[in-house]
């Protein structure tokens, strides 16, 4: 199986490349996993669940980081057993290039191999698979690295105008309030004489 796709992030190169050596923001961002710990120098042991058509499974695997040239460029070298489910290992080769001070594109290309139940099931499933769950981490990546540094003016903007919705519809239920103060009133007082029935 081969993968290739170009994805543009909306922040700095520097930012993006910190964030995908950032083993809490890789774990919230990849599709099913359930964990990534430090295993040796620049590898790490990662539990995921997955579906690739029929065949559902709890991956254990490693994927080591090597041709390291931060923040440019880094190869994965990865490995992983589901159980009666097969295997699947192979590489993937990331690119990260500047486009102006605020974007980066993002570039892999993928290679793997895969064995068991996962080989029965056809390379297309296998394919379609790998391309949806490599489409969800870059939406939630996108969305993870998005509203922090480089992209905080948006957010803060979508906070400040919901904030003066709220200000405006206290203002106006306030001037309701005033407006039908003597009704307010009143509703108290019978309710205050009903309780004193009791």
């Amino acid at each position: 199986m081969e993968l290739s796709e170009t994805h543009t992030l909306p922040v700095s190169q520097q930012r993006a490349w910190d964030a995908l050596n950032d083993t809490e923001i890789l774990r919230a961002c990849i599709p099913g996993c359930e964990s990534i710990d430090p295993d040796g120098e620049n590898a790490y042991a990662v539990v995921l669940s997955a579906s690739v058509g029929p065949v559902k499974a709890r991956f254990k695997g490693r994927m080591e980081l090597t041709d390291i040239e931060a923040p440019n460029t880094y190869t994965i070298v990865f490995e992983g057993q589901g159980g009666v489910a097969g295997f699947g290992k192979g590489t993937t080769h990331v690119t990260l290039e500047p486009e102006g001070d605020a974007a980066t594109k993002l570039t892999y290309t993928a290679t793997a191999q895969v064995g068991g139940k996962l080989a029965q099931i056809g390379s297309r499933l296998v394919d379609g698979a790998a391309r949806k769950i490599a489409g969800e981490f870059f939406k939630r990546f996108g969305v993870q690295v998005g509203g922090d540094a480089d992209g905080a003016a948006a957010p803060d903007e979508g906070v400040t105008a919901v904030t003066e919705a709220a200000a405006q519809n206290t203002d106006s239920d306030e001037a309701a309030d005033t407006e039908s103060g003597s009704d307010g009133t009143k509703r108290k007082k019978s309710w205050r004489a009903w309780i004193s029935k009791f």
